[in-house]
């Protein structure tokens, strides 16, 4: 805990070296106040772990505040260090984010990976919203871990029940998913100081883990953003490709989202995660301004029943992403380190989930590609030479099953086989080689399975019919015009 102080000394005895004439103008150094202000806040926090703070987290908040305050005044000075203070504020945020979280680090972060851990993982050019400091989002928590917050009452207790039993498949499948999809979102999470265990609660209730899912309402990705909601945060369509399936874009307009509704929803998180649900002029008009609880009457009564059953489900996926030992919950264990790898030969994410078959992962890799290249269809062929993200573990898969050998040519012969069409009714008007035909939609059948059929990608079909994506949506009965997509 003390290495950051030690080191922060050593920078402050080098800057006592210089030249005396700009700390006369500035009066007392600010540097100095920096450090002081940096060791009252480790006192503070090795207090906070101990349990020696009598007022909770007020005296950490304090020491936090005053430490800003000298690192403002820092930077205000033509004279001081400023990238000094700024590092030494950086790597302490750092260390209040994990001790929000119920975490104490055994190796002390340096003040240059306090800056740079975030910066390792983010978008160049993002279009999402900045990122909400800490000290805001950190204010929900007032100086307590989530599972002092989470008030574990007969509804979230209930929810607790419902994802031990007939959802327990679906909370460990989105356990599995968020560790391949971790180093995407958590980093945003981490810089805005905002609990792990809230990211992932809402993310198995939202979407499971599946970056491409889509609601029937329209909302759409991991963290389940309707259209509106996302380009007021910066989501927005490039080149064809919907902002919201990108995992880390996502998380950044879910963190700010949520930092939005903590200002004006007096730091609650239910009510805050009521409002992601189920929009937040409803929840203004509910409890903005008020001191009205999600579970007051008068605010619970008039929510609609997904509401009053998604905050629940929420808190109780998060609570047992803390506490799975205290519910028989065993979560895998597994390599999701992330990796690359670069395409030998032209291969689909359908070809590459067969060539890999289970090979490091007893599941197969389908999910996991899908999920780390949001951009490719899974039936596309991506061109020899394109890098795709992937867990380190599937980079060994393709390359001692992908490259070469059967298993490459049985999975580029299954990507490329069709079914034969089928006579009858599914054809209106029989068509020559090379010119559109028409299909008449049976029920069941889906936009992906009729443009497989007719060796066509799904978005050159969408393209001829109107059709929007990410949901495609057609209906049984409906004419489609069917390109000619192969000889």
């Amino acid at each position: 805990m003390r290495c950051l102080f030690y080191l922060f000394a050593l920078v402050l005895a080098g800057c006592a070296s210089q030249p005396q004439r700009a700390a006369q103008q500035a009066g007392p150094s600010a540097l100095d106040d920096v450090a002081a202000t940096l060791a009252q806040f480790e006192t503070a926090l090795e207090e906070w772990h101990r349990g020696q703070a009598n007022s909770g987290g007020a005296s950490l908040t304090k020491a936090r505040l005053a430490l800003d305050e000298s690192v403002t005044r820092c930077v205000q000075s033509v004279s001081c260090d400023a990238m000094t203070a700024l590092r030494a504020q950086s790597t302490a945020n750092a260390r209040i984010a994990h001790a929000l979280l119920g975490e104490r680090e055994s190796d002390p972060l340096e003040p240059n990976d306090a800056l740079t851990t975030t910066d390792r993982h983010a978008h160049a050019g993002s279009p999402a919203k900045d990122v909400p400091e800490l000290a805001r989002s950190a204010a929900m928590l007032n100086g307590k871990r989530l599972d002092e917050v989470i008030r574990l009452n007969g509804a979230v207790k209930a929810g607790i029940e419902e994802w031990l039993t007939w959802m327990r498949p679906n909370l460990l499948d989105a356990y599995e998913n968020y560790q391949y999809l971790r180093h995407r979102m958590w980093p945003v999470y981490e810089q805005a100081g905002l609990p792990e265990a809230l990211l992932f609660g809402i993310m198995a209730k939202e979407s499971g883990g599946k970056v491409h899912a889509v609601s029937r309402a329209g909302a759409a990705g991991l963290l389940q953003f309707m259209p509106a909601t996302a380009r007021g945060y910066g989501l927005a369509r490039n080149s064809g490709f919907d902002d919201r399936f990108d995992p880390t874009l996502i998380t950044q307009a879910n963190a700010a989202y949520l930092d939005d509704r903590f200002r004006e929803l007096n730091n609650d998180l239910e009510l805050a995660l009521a409002a992601y649900n189920g929009g937040e002029g409803r929840m203004r008009r509910l409890a903005g301004g008020s001191k009205r609880g999600f579970w007051d009457a008068p605010v619970y009564n008039a929510l609609p029943p997904e509401t009053r059953d998604y905050v629940p489900m929420v808190l109780a996926a998060a609570w047992l992403f803390l506490h799975p030992d205290d519910y028989g919950l065993e979560f895998a264990k597994f390599d999701a380190r992330p990796g690359d790898i670069t395409l030998e030969r032209a291969a689909s994410i359908n070809e590459l989930s067969v060539c890999m078959g289970q090979f490091g992962n007893a599941r197969g890799w389908f999910r996991t590609l899908r999920n780390l290249n949001p951009k490719y269809e899974a039936d596309t062929r991506i061109d020899a030479g394109v890098r795709l993200d992937v867990p380190e573990a599937a980079a060994r898969a393709y390359a001692a099953r992908c490259r070469s050998g059967v298993l490459a040519q049985t999975a580029a012969e299954l990507n490329a086989a069709r079914p034969p069409v089928a006579s009858g009714s599914s054809w209106v008007a029989s068509a020559p080689a090379g010119s559109a035909r028409t299909h008449v939609v049976r029920k069941g059948e889906t936009l992906h399975a009729i443009a497989r059929r007719f060796g066509c990608g799904v978005p050159a079909v969408a393209q001829a019919n109107g059709l929007r994506p990410p949901r495609y949506a057609i209906r049984a009965g409906q004419r489609l015009n069917v390109p000619s997509c192969r000889a």
